[in-house]
Formats: C-alpha cells, sequence, structure tokens
C-alpha cells in the first residue's frame, strides 16, 4: 500500500481514537493542561501585541505547544491540499449522502457542497447571516466558553471539568439546533 492510499482513506477508529486520547497523558506529562486552536489565538495575539494589553501579559513559552499544533494544522491542510488532486477521492457514507439530499443539497462531491459554498450564497442576505454573523457567534461562544470544542471535548473532560461537560453538552445541542431547525429555515429547505 502506498503512503497517498493511507492518507486519502478514512482510519479506522481503533486507529484514530488511541491517536486523539493519546494527547492527553502526552500534554499533561509535558506540564501543559491546555489543548485547541482557540487557545492558540490567545497565544498569536500575545506574540502580534506584547505588553500592551494586560490579558496578554503572561509567558508563552509555557504555551508553546499550541503554536507547533496549530502549525502542523495548517502543514497538514497544505499536504492534503497539493497531494488529494481529485477531491472526489473522499468516500461519505451512505446515510450521510441520503441526509444531505434531504437538506437539498445533491452535489456531495468535492471538499465543501458547492450548494451551499458559493459566491452566489455568501453574498446574498442568508449567506452573509450564515457565514459572517455565524462566524461571529462561534468566535463569541468559543471566547465566552472558555475554549473551543476540541479543547474541552479532549482535554476539559478528561480532566473532569464540569464547566466542558457543560460546554460539550451545548456544543452538540447547538450543532443538532443548527443542523435540523435553523439551516432548512436560512436556506429554505
Amino acid at each position: 500500500m502506498k503512503i497517498i492510499d493511507i492518507l486519502t482513506q478514512p482510519w479506522p477508529w481503533y486507529v484514530s481514537g488511541p491517536l486523539i486520547g493519546l494527547i492527553v497523558p502526552s500534554l499533561l506529562l509535558i506540564g501543559n493542561k491546555q489543548f485547541g486552536v482557540s487557545s492558540t489565538m490567545k497565544d498569536i495575539c500575545a506574540i502580534c501585541i506584547p505588553n500592551r494589553v494586560a490579558f496578554f501579559k503572561y509567558d508563552l513559552k509555557e504555551q508553546w505547544w499550541n503554536l507547533i499544533f496549530v502549525l502542523g494544522v495548517v502543514i497538514g491542510a497544505f499536504v492534503v491540499g497539493q497531494t488529494i488532486q481529485n477531491p472526489n477521492l473522499i468516500q461519505i457514507s451512505i446515510n450521510t449522502v441520503d441526509d444531505l439530499k434531504l437538506l437539498g443539497i445533491t452535489s456531495y462531491q468535492g471538499m465543501i457542497p458547492g450548494e451551499i459554498f458559493n459566491w452566489a450564497n455568501i453574498s446574498s442576505g442568508r449567506g452573509f447571516l450564515f457565514m459572517i454573523v455565524g462566524g461571529f457567534l462561534v468566535g463569541f461562544g468559543v471566547r465566552y466558553a472558555g475554549g473551543c470544542t476540541s479543547g474541552h471535548a479532549i482535554m476539559g473532560l478528561s480532566q473532569g471539568s464540569l464547566g466542558s461537560l457543560i460546554s460539550v453538552i451545548g456544543f452538540f445541542a447547538g450543532g443538532l439546533i443548527m443542523t435540523h431547525l435553523l439551516f432548512p429555515l436560512i436556506f429554505n429547505l
């Protein structure tokens, strides 16, 4: 099997699950108790605005892992974008295809649904609401909740944080409400 075949196929749960699970003990062993993209945004702001805002005055050396993590996400996205020349290689389950058809999405090939993510939709009022206002609400929610889904679900829950449990329940409830109630209303599906 070629390396490209390994990269373009979904990994089984018994490989990817333990790899994600090993992140927590690894980070705890090096003394880091934060994991996630949103905390890295704070680190980037602290680098760009050193000692000007009290919120950003802390020892960045303790957060080196988060910066490496985000750099790896960016590099990984670049590698995937360069190696997967045909995005139709991405396999979607039949159940997901059926669910997308119920929402009015018939073109499910490629990296993103073209029926949602196109210039006509983005420049419309609905698209503006969906992308700009939705993006602001996600950013506000991440800051208000004290972290993102990966941070709370992976790191916070493993540390027994009640706040993380409440946040993860809120994330899932919000996702269900968006998918089944708001998304069909916004796009008249």
